[in-house]
C-alpha cells in the first residue's frame, strides 16, 4: 500500500480520540456536536442509498435534502457567530418546501389508518426511505441533546427542518 494516499485522507491528528469542528475548536469524538454531525451524515448517507431505489421524481428531492443536511452540518459544527451568519442558513423556506413535498405525495396517495410497520410496503425504496426516517428521529434527538448541551439559541430552523424530514421521509416511503 501507498502511504502517500493514506495520507491525503488521513490526518492523524484523531488518534487520541478528539477532532475539530467547523470552527477549529478542539473537542472528544463523543461530543454531543459529533453525536448529532454523526448521526446526521448516517442520514444522508442512507437517503444516498434510497436514491438508488426510488422513482426519478424523487431523485431530485433526496439530493436537494442531502445538500441542506451538509448546509446543517456546517452550521452545527460552527460555534463563531461570524463565521455560522456567514454560511447558507436554514430557512423557513427550506422547511416550507419539505411540506410542499409532502403535501404533493398525499394528494397523490392519502395515507390509509394504522399503524405502518416499517419496511411492510414491499420494496426496498421504502424499506430504505423508513431506515432514513428513523436516522431523521435519531438526529433530531441528538440535535436537541446538542442544543441543550450549549444553550446554542440559533438552530430552531434545523430542529424545524430535520422534524419535517422525517415526516416526509415516511409518506416518500408509503409511495415508494
Amino acid at each position: 500500500m501507498n502511504l502517500n494516499k493514506v495520507n491525503q485522507i488521513s490526518t492523524k491528528a484523531g488518534d487520541q480520540g478528539k477532532s475539530k469542528n467547523y470552527s477549529n475548536e478542539s473537542f472528544f469524538k463523543s461530543d454531543y456536536l459529533f453525536e448529532a454531525m454523526g448521526t446526521i451524515d448516517e442520514l444522508s448517507s442512507f437517503l444516498g442509498l434510497s436514491y438508488h431505489y426510488v422513482e426519478l421524481e424523487n431523485r431530485q428531492a433526496i439530493t436537494t435534502i442531502q445538500q441542506t443536511l451538509q448546509n446543517i452540518m456546517s452550521l452545527i459544527a460552527s460555534t463563531k457567530k461570524e463565521q455560522f451568519a456567514q454560511l447558507t442558513q436554514i430557512s423557513e423556506k427550506d422547511i416550507a418546501d419539505l411540506e410542499r413535498i409532502e403535501q404533493s405525495l398525499l394528494d397523490k396517495n392519502p395515507l390509509s389508518r394504522g399503524f405502518v410497520l416499517p419496511g411492510s410496503s414491499g420494496t426496498k425504496a421504502a424499506a430504505y426511505l423508513d431506515v432514513s426516517r428513523a436516522l431523521a428521529r435519531r438526529a433530531e434527538r441528538r440535535i436537541v441533546a446538542y442544543v441543550n448541551h450549549t444553550s446554542r439559541d440559533n438552530l430552531d430552523n434545523i430542529m424545524k427542518y430535520i422534524n419535517r424530514l422525517s415526516d416526509l421521509l415516511f409518506i416518500m416511503a408509503r409511495n415508494s
